[in-house]
C-alpha cells in the first residue's frame, strides 16, 4: 500500500480499516472513537462490524473501496478482520497446512475443514484481488472457445473461457494470480483478457458440462429423462436438507432454484434458463394441472415417492405467472404417522401447566392458536390433539389440507374442486355427535360464528388464526361483527406463537450484545448479568448460517373473569394486555423470546428483528420466576 494514513496505523485497526482512512471513507476521529466503543463493549463484532453500526460506514462503501484498491494482506488476516473467520480457525488452519503432505492452499484448508463457505471465499477473494465474481453454475458453455485446448488443460489450469466482449476474452480462474494458469490462459485466449474468479467447484462442473456437450453438434437440450432426473433430484434434496418450500424462479438469465431452510431462503443451484419450460411442464403433469395454460396461475398437488429416503412427499404446488415466466413454489407436506408432543412444543414448564390445565382440560370452549404463515400453528394445534385423543373422545377436524394422520380421528381433507369447500363440511360436522372439533382455520366471519356456536352448545374446538399476537386475534373477532359477549363467553385461551432459528451447537460461541441491542432490548448490561448469549459463526452442519433447527416462542392468554369482561366492555388492546400480565399470568412473545436468548437457545439478533416489541419487558429474573425456566 502506497503512503501511511494520517491516524492510527495499522496495527490498531488493521489494514482493511487503515485503507479505509486513506480513502476518505471514515475519518481518523470516527476510527479512533470507534476503536474506544470496540474496546469497551468487549463483543465478538469486529472493528468494521462497529464502524458500519455506528454508521460510519456502509457495507456498499466498504465493498467499493475493496473493489478499487486490491489489499496487500494475506487471506487468512483478510478474514479475520472482514469478521468471516475467528482467528483461532486461521491459527488451526495454519497449523494444518504445515503438518500436510501435500501442497495444498489455504483456501483449501479453509473449506475443507468447515472454516468458511466456499462461495463466501470467493467473494472474499474478489474484494481482496479485485476481479469480478463468475456465475458459471447458469451460464451457457461457448464451445468454440473450448476448443481452443484440450479439456486437461483447463483442469491443469483451472480456468474456463466465458465469453468474447468487445474483441477481449473474459476468463474465469480460480487463482488468478497463479502465473502458470495465467500464462497458459494468455497463450489461448490473448495477453489482453480480462480475468474473473470462480469457485473450484464451479469451474470444474463447467468443464465437465464442457465435455459432455462436444460431441453433439448442437447444443443439448433438456430432453424428458434429465428433467426427470433433475425434478426427483431436486425432491430428494429438499428432503435430506430439512427444507419446508421449494421455489423455482425464473430470472432473465437463469432459472434459480431455493429452498426455505428454517423459514429462510437460501440459494440452492441454479440451472441455464432453456430448461425452465421442459421443467415447468414436467411439473405440471405430476401435479395434474393444465399443461397448455401457460397465461393463467394454477395450482395441483403431487405425491412423490422417495426412493432414496424410502416414504411418500405429499407437495402442494402452485404456479405463478411472472414476466420471465412461470414462478413454481411446492409447500412440503410430509405425512407424518407421529404427532408432537404437547410437552415438547417448546413452552416454558409453568406456561405449559397453565396451558394444560386452563385450556386442554376444559370440557367445551373455543382455543384459538394464532400466528403469521409457517409459525407453527399446525404443529401445536397437533399436539393438543394427540393429548385429547383417547377411546372416549370423538374428535372430527376439518383441514386444508391434512398434515398429520392421525388413527382413530375422522379427519377431512378439503378439496375445493370437487365442491368440498370449508362451508359445507363445517355444516355436516356438528351432525357426526363429535366432542371435539378441530378446523384448520377460522377464515371468515362463517368460520368463526360456527366455531362460536359450536362452543356454546358444549364442543370444544380447537382452531388456527392469522393475528400479530393473542390480544389481536380478540380483537380481530370483534371487527368480524362477532359479540363481544360470545366471544368472552366462548373463548378459553390464546395462544400466539412464531418460530425462530436455534443457534448451531457445533459452532456457537458466547455473544455480548452491543448497546444499541442493550437499548432495544430494554435493558442495560447489569440487569443482564449471568445471562449465557449465543450466536453461531457458521459451520458445514449448519450450512454456514449459524442457525440450524427451530424453537417456538409462545404467548398464552388464559381468559380468567378479569379478561372476559375487558372484552365485554370493549376495552382497549393495550387495557386487555395489562390485564392479561397482571391478572393472567401472560408473557408476552418478545418476553418468552428474550428469555430463550438469556439462555443461549435462540440470538438475540433473531428475537429484535422477529418479534413484536410493545410494552418493556419486564426484569428477566421475574420473567424466569413466572415460566418456571
Amino acid at each position: 500500500m502506497n503512503g501511511t494514513p494520517k491516524a492510527a496505523p495499522p496495527a490498531a485497526g488493521g489494514e482493511i480499516v487503515t485503507l479505509l482512512v486513506q480513502e476518505g471513507i471514515i475519518s481518523p476521529e470516527q476510527l479512533r472513537y470507534a476503536q474506544r466503543v470496540h474496546d469497551k463493549v468487549q463483543s465478538s463484532k469486529t472493528l468494521i462490524d462497529v464502524l458500519q453500526e455506528l454508521e460510519y460506514l456502509t457495507r456498499e462503501g466498504l465493498t467499493n473501496t475493496l473493489r478499487k484498491k486490491s489489499v496487500n494482506i494475506r487471506i487468512g488476516d483478510f478474514l479475520v478482520e472482514l469478521g468471516y473467520l475467528r482467528k483461532s480457525d486461521l491459527v488451526a488452519a495454519l497449523a494444518l497446512q504445515k503438518e500436510s503432505t501435500e501442497r495444498k492452499m489455504l483456501g483449501d484448508i479453509f473449506i475443507e475443514n468447515g472454516f468458511i463457505e466456499e462461495r463466501r471465499l470467493t467473494e472474499v477473494l474478489s474484494f481482496q484481488l479485485g476481479f469480478p465474481v463468475a456465475e458459471l453454475e447458469f451460464r451457457k458453455q461457448d464451445r468454440k472457445l473450448f476448443a481452443k485446448a484440450p479439456f486437461q488443460a483447463y483442469r491443469d489450469g483451472l480456468f474456463v473461457p466465458m465469453e468474447i466482449v468487445e474483441g477481449v476474452t473474459m476468463v474465469a480462474f480460480v487463482n488468478p494470480l497463479d502465473q502458470a494458469a495465467r500464462q497458459a490462459a494468455e497463450r489461448l485466449f490473448g495477453a489482453d483478457l480480462q480475468p474473473a474468479i470462480a469457485s473450484k467447484k464451479s469451474v470444474l462442473s463447467a468443464i465437465v458440462s464442457a465435455e459432455n456437450s462436444a460431441g453433439s453438434s448442437t447444443a443439448v437440450a433438456a430432453d424428458e429423462g434429465t428433467v426427470v432426473g433433475i425434478i426427483n433430484k431436486l425432491f430428494d434434496d429438499a428432503i435430506s436438507q430439512g427444507a419446508s418450500d421449494i421455489h423455482i424462479e425464473p430470472l432473465k438469465d437463469r432459472l434459480r432454484v431455493r429452498f426455505r431452510h428454517d423459514g429462510v431462503m437460501m440459494l440452492h443451484q441454479e440451472f441455464p434458463i432453456d430448461i425452465a419450460p421442459q421443467l415447468s411442464s414436467r411439473i405440471k403433469v405430476i401435479a395434474q394441472a393444465d399443461i397448455a395454460e401457460k397465461r393463467r396461475h394454477q395450482d395441483g398437488r403431487i405425491l412423490f415417492e422417495s426412493r432414496a429416503h424410502g416414504f411418500n412427499l405429499d407437495m402442494r404446488v402452485s404456479f405463478f405467472i411472472t414476466i420471465f415466466g412461470e414462478k413454481i413454489v411446492l409447500r412440503l407436506l410430509n405425512k407424518k404417522t407421529t404427532i408432537p408432543d404437547v410437552s415438547q412444543i417448546g413452552m416454558a414448564p409453568r406456561m405449559l401447566d397453565q396451558f394444560v390445565s386452563d385450556a386442554l382440560d376444559t370440557p367445551s370452549g373455543v382455543m384459538i392458536i394464532t400466528g403469521p404463515t409457517g409459525s407453527g400453528k399446525t404443529s401445536t394445534l397437533y399436539g393438543c390433539l394427540g393429548y385429547l385423543n383417547n377411546i372416549n373422545t370423538c374428535i372430527v377436524t376439518a383441514e386444508d389440507p391434512v398434515e398429520f394422520v392421525i388413527e382413530g380421528v375422522a379427519q377431512c381433507s378439503i378439496n375445493t374442486k370437487i365442491g368440498l369447500t370449508f362451508e359445507e363440511t363445517l355444516r355436516h360436522i356438528v351432525r357426526q355427535d363429535p366432542d371435539i372439533i378441530i378446523l384448520g382455520e377460522i377464515r371468515d366471519t362463517f368460520t368463526a360464528e360456527t366455531a362460536i356456536e359450536a362452543a356454546l352448545t358444549g364442543h370444544k374446538v380447537l382452531t388456527t388464526f392469522h393475528t400479530e399476537d393473542s390480544i389481536g386475534a380478540l380483537l380481530r373477532l370483534r371487527n368480524m361483527q362477532i359479540e363481544p359477549f360470545l366471544i368472552s363467553s366462548t373463548i378459553t385461551c390464546v395462544v400466539a406463537q412464531r418460530l425462530l432459528r436455534r443457534v448451531c451447537n457445533d459452532c456457537a460461541q458466547t455473544y455480548v450484545p452491543t448497546p444499541s441491542e442493550y437499548g432495544k432490548l430494554g435493558f442495560s448490561a447489569k440487569d443482564l448479568a449471568g445471562s449465557q448469549f449465543r450466536e453461531g459463526r457458521g459451520c458445514k452442519q449448519c450450512r454456514f448460517t449459524g442457525y440450524r433447527g427451530r424453537t417456538a416462542i409462545f404467548e398464552l392468554l388464559v381468559m380468567n373473569e378479569a379478561v372476559k369482561e375487558a372484552v365485554m366492555l370493549n376495552k382497549s388492546a393495550s387495557e386487555i394486555r395489562k390485564l392479561g400480565i397482571d391478572t393472567a399470568s401472560m408473557v408476552t412473545l418478545f418476553e418468552d423470546g428474550l428469555v430463550k436468548a438469556a439462555s443461549g437457545l435462540v440470538s438475540v439478533q433473531e428475537v429484535l428483528r422477529d418479534l413484536p416489541r410493545i410494552n418493556l419487558p419486564r426484569p428477566l429474573t421475574e420473567l424466569k420466576r413466572i415460566l418456571g425456566s
